[in-house]
């Protein structure tokens, strides 16, 4: 049915207007903001839902001269005798309370999140039904937004599988290590990624001012013995870490740390960054990590006194990441491709024995934040639209 005007009026010396719902709530709106958000032909291109009126246009201290109402919408007449008309829906969801503007950012950036640790069930989906269906692929990409990863099975044992993955939810995100990667021992290895070793916990790339937001692997052989993956929930870690000493929190969350990374691959490169290894927003809340050890910068940033606090704080939050209750192991089998959240997630591998050919052959690449964010949002409208 849609949302219903009972009642439409002005106030604040025709500075505000007050809708009164049927339902019985109300919603207040400045009239400045109704101007701007005028969705007329001349204020308003709607084939690129895009505002055209220029900000140097608008008087700012505008008024309503004349309101008018039905059930359905609104129409403004402004001191120009511009006219302006608004849909109840339109406007009810854009109300300004803490309530409903609370409801609609959860509806546009999916913020839940859902902590977990060693008992973690890694959620799994069918690596052609994501291709070829909207229902898995919205289950495969909410989840990865929700959880933090997702394993897709079925995969082919080739090189290439990942780019399908780039295309079905847009583009894939290119760095200096190429569009995907091979994830190999290597002669001269230009990254400890491309070696047998062990790999401690670690974010990829941040090196970069702007991390890459998810990465995606693709199991194409594995080694008998050794190299389990390894993965923690960040998010999960830092909670535990602000819980037992808040000092160290508030240091690695305040303290910005160098991050370098130099050689040749795609093109040659030389990177730097600066970033705090726990980064908050403006409600406090953690965002993303940035943790690579292998190319944290022999650079630091910092007066003399501070160093040893930071080392102090970083071991308890590597010594919290690699205890039992919050690390998972698993083993990736060929035809596996893990998708997981390279802000949250922190991830390593046990050392695997070298020899004379290849054992372990993984194909990597990175997706943006923004790109995947998108695709999940039409295909939740996808879906839900055949409710």
């Amino acid at each position: 049915m849609g949302c219903v005007i009972e009642k439409a009026e002005v106030l604040d010396g025709a500075h505000l207007m007050r809708i009164i719902w049927q339902d019985g709530t109300d919603s207040i709106y400045p009239a400045v903001w109704l101007r701007d958000n005028c969705q007329c032909p001349d204020c308003y291109l709607d084939s690129a839902k895009a505002r055209k009126l220029l900000i140097e246009a608008l008087d700012v201290y505008v008024g309503i001269k004349d309101l008018m109402f039905d059930r359905k919408k609104v129409h403004i007449m402004w001191p120009n005798d511009h006219h302006s008309e608004y849909g109840a829906d339109w406007l009810k969801k854009r109300c300004f309370s803490q309530q409903a503007r609370e409801r609609l950012q959860k509806e546009l950036f999916l913020p839940e999140c859902q902590y977990w640790g060693s008992e973690f069930q890694l959620p799994t989906l069918d690596f052609e039904d994501v291709l070829k269906d909207d229902e898995h692929a919205y289950r495969w990409l909410s989840s990865l937004k929700k959880v933090g990863i997702v394993r897709l099975t079925g995969a082919a044992d080739k090189r290439g599988e990942v780019l399908k993955l780039g295309k079905r939810i847009g583009f894939l995100y290119l760095t200096f290590y190429g569009h995907t990667w091979q994830v190999q021992d290597k002669i001269d290895a230009n990254n400890v990624a491309y070696t047998t070793g062990k790999l401690s916990f670690h974010t990829d790339y941040p090196a970069l001012h702007h991390p890459p937001g998810v990465q995606l692997l693709h199991c194409i052989k594995q080694t008998v013995t050794g190299g389990e993956s390894e993965i923690v929930d960040g998010f999960n870690v830092c909670q535990k870490l602000k819980e037992k000493n808040p000092r160290a929190f508030q240091i690695l969350s305040s303290t910005f740390v160098d991050f370098t990374d130099i050689g040749v691959d795609y093109c040659d490169f030389s990177v730097q960054s600066k970033h705090k290894i726990i980064e908050l927003d403006d409600k406090d809340q953690v965002v993303r990590i940035n943790f690579n050890n292998a190319t944290r910068d022999t650079i630091f940033d910092v007066p003399v006194e501070r160093v040893q606090p930071f080392y102090a704080a970083l071991k308890e939050f590597v010594d919290l990441m690699n205890c039992r209750d919050f690390k998972f192991t698993f083993k990736m089998n060929p035809g596996d491709v893990i998708t997981f959240d390279n802000w949250r997630l922190l991830h390593g591998r046990r050392s695997y024995e070298a020899g004379t050919e290849i054992t372990r052959h993984l194909e990597g690449a990175y997706a943006d934040w923004d790109v995947v964010m998108s695709r999940l949002r039409i295909l939740r409208q996808s879906v839900q639209s055949r409710d």
